[in-house]
């Protein structure tokens, strides 16, 4: 897969008061891709397409260049306490993802380029949970691997990681475009995490996504970078003969990292799940897809902000969660399963 180009970028002026503004206005002027000025990142209108279906699939491949104004982290648990805002959106067109709601009408990609003032809110942050580590998760709104080859936030938010006493970064990615990262000066406080799931679900459910072994070369990449390396088995999805699917992506993993120095591997697993405006937004973006939507088969969980979701019976959720850690055990032994969810 050929890494993400934008087809089209919109820029805020007050973003080309950065210096990361102005590289990004150069570098898409010089690739001869339309540019268009933007108000706010957050009023993005007129987008190309005769109807919403082709309008939502040109917003994905749309890259918009603000500045984030608002500097409160929102928290981001359990993976970390805060989510750190480097970019929203994702090109991806993975049918089950929550940002199909979150973002609502707007899918396109976003990348904030005051990354100063971001980083001096982390220090705060930093400063008041000392002595105790404060983990920052940099893709909660967007898979941040798949523009950083344009952008470098990533890069330079691991660098500025890497100087701090008491910083932790996270990110999870289904991108491979890995090598400008392998060189960062990251001093083991990043942990870089790669999205994996069996055969069925990334065929039917994750286009527009590396594929699987292209995600396991790039993990191979990365542990050999010297970072700590974990995987996110997510959504785990009941389909027909998922034991077999899930077995032989556990199997696939342990051949793929055979050999590597893994210390510190950890597992992050979480059921599939959805809500009501996330089905009325799937059905009407992948009006095909074979994603299993009902609501009588699940068990409604209350969520944040009173939007609740539709997860696994109880007895099919405790039969997955034992079935994944009984592979994990299997063929990473030494490996932390950190939570299920």
């Amino acid at each position: 897969m050929e890494p993400f180009i934008p087809q089209l970028v919109y820029i805020e002026p007050k973003a080309l008061e950065y210096p990361l503004g102005r590289e990004l206005k150069e570098k898409f002027e010089s690739m001869g891709i339309e540019i268009r000025e933007t108000t706010s990142h957050n009023q993005i209108r007129n987008l190309p397409g005769e109807n919403d279906f082709q309008k939502y699939r040109v917003a994905k491949s749309t890259l918009v260049v603000g500045i984030r104004k608002t500097l409160k982290f929102d928290t981001s648990k359990p993976s970390a306490e805060y989510a750190i805002p480097l970019a929203t959106g994702c090109m991806g067109h993975c049918h089950y993802c929550y940002l199909q709601t979150t973002l609502g009408s707007k899918p396109y990609i976003r990348t904030y380029v005051n990354l100063e003032e971001i980083f001096e809110q982390a220090e705060k942050y930093m400063e008041e949970r000392k002595p105790e580590p404060t983990r920052f998760e940099a893709a909660c709104t967007s898979d941040i691997v798949g523009i950083d080859h344009l952008t470098h936030s990533l890069k330079k938010t691991i660098e500025f990681i890497g100087r701090t006493e008491y910083g932790r970064l996270r990110f999870v990615t289904k991108f491979h475009h890995v090598d400008h990262l392998l060189d960062a000066k990251h001093n083991g406080k990043t942990r870089f995490r790669f999205s994996v799931n069996s055969r069925y679900v990334i065929k039917n459910f994750e286009p527009g996504t590396s594929s699987f072994d292209e995600r396991l070369e790039a993990a191979r990449k990365v542990a050999k970078a010297g970072y700590p390396l974990g995987f996110i088995v997510a959504p785990i999805y009941l389909h027909d003969g998922w034991k077999d699917g899930y077995l032989e992506l556990f199997e696939r993993l342990s051949n793929a990292l055979d050999g590597l120095e893994l210390p510190a591997l950890t597992f992050e697993l979480i059921q599939h799940r959805f809500t009501a405006p996330a089905k009325k937004v799937i059905q009407k973006n992948y009006p095909k897809s074979k994603l299993e939507l009902d609501e009588s088969k699940r068990k409604y969980k209350w969520g944040r902000y009173g939007i609740g979701k539709y997860v696994y019976q109880p007895e099919e959720a405790k039969e997955m969660e034992s079935v994944m850690r009984e592979y994990i055990a299997q063929f990473f032994p030494e490996a932390e399963v950190q939570y299920f969810t």
